[in-house]
């Protein structure tokens, strides 16, 4: 069993600061833990816009607090997202989140991220692996 809080996370690698400066993710399980998903806290911070293509996993989101707006650049469509509503990339979408205020989630990737991640030019995360154990 694991038992992990925000708190234990904070300042540690398991926190990570995205270099274009518009979120950080508190990663409470990672690919290491070896149970096929990671399950994030992130935060994306008000006034930015982050582009995105999880060309390597599925993401499913749940907005906590504040609100964005998720464009579906595949479909054409935008989305206000709010406490309470979900949002699941199960097309591996290329998408766009405005934040009209911090917007707190709940972020479920599978296949599981190692943690180092960090979006390319194109918003993709890599897909990396954590060795196997021998």
């Amino acid at each position: 069993m694991i038992v992990r809080s925000f708190k234990d996370i904070e300042g540690t690698d398991r926190h990570v600061k995205a270099k274009s400066g518009t979120w950080e993710s508190k990663r409470i399980v990672l690919a290491k833990e070896r149970v096929g998903f990671s399950l994030h806290e992130t935060i994306l911070y008000a006034g930015t816009e982050t582009s995105m293509w999880y060309a390597n996993h599925i993401e499913a989101v749940v907005c906590t607090k504040g609100e964005a707006e998720l464009t579906d650049h595949e479909a054409g469509k935008t989305y206000t997202i709010t406490p309470g509503t979900m949002y699941l990339l199960d097309g591996h979408e290329r998408h766009t989140l405005r934040v009209k205020e911090d917007f707190h989630c709940i972020c479920v990737f599978n296949p599981p991220v190692t943690g180092r991640e960090d979006h390319d030019e194109n918003g993709v995360y890599p897909l990396l692996t954590e060795p196997e154990e021998v």
